[in-house]
């Protein structure tokens, strides 16, 4: 089967799909010096050799397809990055560019696509994303029961997977979950459909600040590259993480900046976060090795990850923690096949395609945006958030900036007091 050809048809099973979204926290520390303080806040970018990488490949020629809220390609960093886009929920633009859903949870899929592949705002200024020249597909979905969609979550999910393969996809990224291990039938198809044409799907594990103690489909759908998060010290993370036997790798889940489709900035904290970074990692290595096929990209990446110390594959870090840089420019032995499992085996045991026996079709499931780990406590100080979901700007601070202009002030007033005082002394 050839890698663009068309999908077959969609199963239609109900079921709610979340997205793994992160936790928002108040940006602190003190007014901007340089007009690069987005970047600044942008660790992973130096910590783990994304700077270095881009000597070699900025993940040119290469397409993502985001599946989640709506990405608004409009704000500065994406202007150029989007290059097509569906909706498949009936609520948003044909275009999938007008996000969807709460206002609270319908930036999720802009600041996804910004970590993966925002260009900036300037020269050292805006958030870039880990595969700045990477181009972007986006599939809005609207999450949760209650949403007014005429297809389920499932369904809308199954459409969205084949649709981005027909467009041209290399690679997937779901930052959402359906919050249990299974997954309906109608997802045997559209996966196997994405693997069966060479695309790497890439899936957050979910976060057990928010309830999500086990990775959950699509991120143990076998094949699909399931990403845990760990927080700057790369330990794994306690609130924006959760764990599980199926994960591939680990990325950074805490103090993300992501653009809101409004254009402003947001620190946020998730697994939501940690997969477009692997996503934009993929996309890395897919533009350094055109020829190299899903099953050995991914191969690549997990072979070239930092164990951290533990025995690998590890329930909380998968192989590793990424390493652009070695995922690059090492020997890899080739592999006949996806080191992750093959969703075809499965289906074959556990469908039981083979026997008469009918099996049950998977409960239905909300699908929700991965739901945000709470803020961290902040002792003493009461708290700006009057939700889990309040995004966190980082504006011009114009109370910082009063701060120093009303010491300067004050620093003035001092000295026209001291010289006046000198100069009564020495009057007298």
């Amino acid at each position: 089967m050839t890698r663009r050809s068309r999908a077959a048809r969609a199963a239609a099973v109900k079921t709610a799909v979340a997205v793994v979204a992160a936790a928002v926290v108040v940006l602190g520390g003190a007014a901007p010096a340089r007009a690069d303080t987005v970047r600044d806040y942008e660790y992973w970018l130096g910590d783990y050799g994304f700077t270095t990488a881009w000597s070699t490949t900025q993940g040119k020629g290469v397409t993502v397809a985001i599946i989640d809220t709506g990405v608004n390609g409009n704000v500065t960093e994406l202007r150029g990055v989007v290059k097509g886009g569906t909706d498949v929920s009936g609520l948003g633009s044909p275009d999938g560019q007008t996000p969807v859903g709460d206002p609270d949870e319908s930036a999720h899929g802009t600041m996804v696509a910004s970590l993966l592949a925002g260009r900036g705002t300037g020269e050292g200024n805006g958030v870039i994303g880990v595969a700045p020249e990477a181009d972007l597909l986006t599939v809005s979905v609207a999450f949760g029961q209650d949403t007014g969609a005429a297809k389920s979550n499932d369904e809308q999910i199954a459409e969205g997977v084949k649709w981005a393969v027909d467009n041209g996809a290399d690679v997937i990224n779901m930052s959402l979950t359906r919050n249990t291990r299974d997954w309906p039938e109608s997802w045997d198809d559209a996966f196997t459909y994405a693997f069966d044409h060479d695309v790497v799907v890439v899936a957050a594990a979910g976060n057990r600040g928010s309830g999500t103690t086990e990775v959950g489909a699509p991120a143990t759908i076998p094949g699909v590259l399931a990403v845990a998060g760990v927080d700057k010290e790369k330990n794994a993370s306690l609130d924006a993480s959760s764990q599980g036997i199926t994960l591939g790798v680990a990325a950074p889940s805490e103090d993300l900046v992501g653009v809101r489709p409004d254009g402003r900035v947001a620190i946020w904290s998730g697994t939501s976060g940690a997969a477009p970074l692997v996503s934009g990692l993929v996309a890395l290595v897919r533009a350094e090795y055109p020829d190299l096929d899903a099953a050995n990209v991914i191969n690549r990446v997990i072979q070239t990850a930092d164990p951290n110390g533990h025995e690998v594959p590890s329930p909380l870090y998968g192989y590793g923690l990424i390493d652009p840089v070695t995922a690059l420019e090492a020997d890899v032995e080739a592999v006949d096949a996806n080191p992750l499992g093959s969703l075809g085996e499965w289906i074959t045991i556990h469908r039981r395609a083979t026997s008469s026996t009918p099996t049950p079709e998977a409960t239905e499931q909300e699908i929700v945006p991965i739901a945000d780990p709470p803020p961290p406590a902040d002792e003493g100080t009461a708290t700006m958030l009057p939700t889990p979901w309040t995004m966190a700007y980082i504006t011009v601070p114009l109370s910082l900036v009063a701060g120093f202009g009303t010491l300067a002030a004050l620093l003035g007033i001092g000295a026209i007091r001291h010289t006046r005082r000198t100069v009564r002394t020495r009057d007298h």
